[in-house]
């Protein structure tokens, strides 16, 4: 039965009795995304109402199709037009169709471009120049962009609070320097794999952008301890996450300085970064013990036993720790966990490559690690499928153990954690 009919004889028609008002209560009320479009099948008018209140669009399409979207769901806050990585052969968004989404979407808050390989300077002259309203862009992978495009879009989007930008390869600290100027309220920046960023670079962030909660600069490998100890002491009271994989110009004296500095880190990643050595690590498990959750270190080659020991006996909120490829750990890392009965939080350990792990150490974390969903134990030759079960170690029925496979391999379960 239609909107429009009658709900028996003599009775009120339902677009009679309701406003515009009720019918958004309803829909407001609606779950799932397939009942929400089902309530624009009923009518025109529901139809207008379940559009007019729309919030998130994620499209494929030409400036035509854009236009029509545009005029239809006006009020979109988020919309995504990234395309998948594996169409490389596709450039996806255009220019072209940048100037309709300026034009059209002009309440706009989010807006999401990874993989758009079409997109130039050009393009984000025209989003940095008319929607000011902007809070979040992600342009990663967007090869063609450089300094010129995205100043555009810091001068004009001051409200920014997220930029993502890996894999611009053409940004350079130009770009930091304009973020710093106009873009106070920063809060997220995510610029993997942007190797032309420096330290003078970072410096210049953190001069202006005081409320930083995220950064990520892995495989920045200009970028070393200057510019990390300058933002560690500049976002102090805000830092929750910083990625450094693989900037190996990072030692002991950016840990130190995070733990000087940044007391509710929960967040770190320091994979690769060869040079950082048991003393700094113990000095950041005493300094964030009330706030570290995630730990990435693989391939620091000299962490030992004593920085596994001392995060498990001061970080009681560590739920992720990757020491894959640190060949000094054994299972004296593990043999402590279980003191006066603490049971530990931890829901992923990545011990790949730890040639001196044994079924003791692995028994040790087991008897601990009751939460332990995931358990990564390649390449660990003390450590196979069939020496464990002729040990007879019963792992808990949620974790999922991993011990083959190449080490290159990323499981997506586990990288949320990182």
């Amino acid at each position: 039965m239609s909107a429009a009919s009658s709900s028996g004889s003599g009775g009120a028609l339902i677009n009679d009795v309701l406003t515009d008002d009720m019918l958004r209560a309803v829909l407001a009320r609606l779950g799932p995304e397939a009942e929400r479009d089902a309530f624009g099948l009923v009518c025109r008018r529901w139809l207008r109402i379940q559009s007019s209140d729309r919030r998130r669009l994620r499209a494929r399409a030409g400036p035509a199709m854009l236009r029509r979207l545009a005029a239809r769901f006006s009020g979109i806050r988020e919309l995504d037009l990234s395309q998948s990585p594996s169409r490389s052969f596709y450039p996806g968004v255009v220019d072209n169709d940048l100037d309709v989404v300026a034009g059209g979407f002009r309440n706009l808050r989010v807006l999401a471009l990874q993989n758009c390989k079409g997109i130039t300077d050009v393009g984000m002259v025209k989003i940095g120049e008319r929607l000011s309203s902007l809070q979040s862009l992600d342009v990663s992978h967007c090869r063609k962009l450089t300094d010129k495009g995205l100043k555009a879009v810091a001068l004009g989007c001051e409200n920014l609070r997220k930029l993502v930008i890996a894999g611009c390869r053409l940004i350079t600290d130009n770009l930091l320097t304009a973020l710093s100027k106009s873009c106070l309220h920063l809060e997220d920046l995510g610029a993997a794999g942007c190797n032309n960023i420096t330290d003078a670079g970072i410096s210049g962030l953190a001069d202006g952008c005081r409320k930083m909660r995220s950064l990520d600069i892995s495989k920045c490998n200009k970028v070393g301890d200057a510019g990390v100890c300058r933002f560690a002491e500049a976002s102090s009271s805000s830092l929750v996450s910083l990625k450094l994989l693989d900037c190996n110009k990072v030692t002991d004296k950016s840990i130190h300085a995070l733990a000087n500095f940044c007391h509710n880190l929960e967040t770190l990643v320091i994979g690769g970064c060869h040079d950082i050595t048991d003393e700094s690590i113990k000095a950041l498990s005493l300094a964030c013990c009330s706030s570290l959750k995630c730990l990435r270190m693989d391939w620091c080659l000299k962490i030992t036993d004593s920085s596994l020991r001392s995060l498990f006996s001061n970080c009681k909120l560590l739920v992720a720790i990757d020491v894959g490829c640190c060949d000094q750990i054994t299972d004296a890392a593990f043999q402590d966990m279980n003191t006066n009965g603490f049971q530990s939080e931890l829901r992923l350990l990545k011990v790949s490559s730890c040639i001196g792990l044994t079924v003791a150490g692995v028994s040790n974390v087991i008897e601990s690690c009751k939460a332990l969903e995931h358990l990564d134990v390649r390449s660990c030759p003390q450590v196979t499928r069939q020496i464990c079960e002729q040990a007879g170690l019963q792992f808990p029925g949620s974790c999922k153990v991993n011990f083959e496979g190449s080490l290159s391999e990323s499981d997506p379960s586990v990288d949320i954690f990182f």
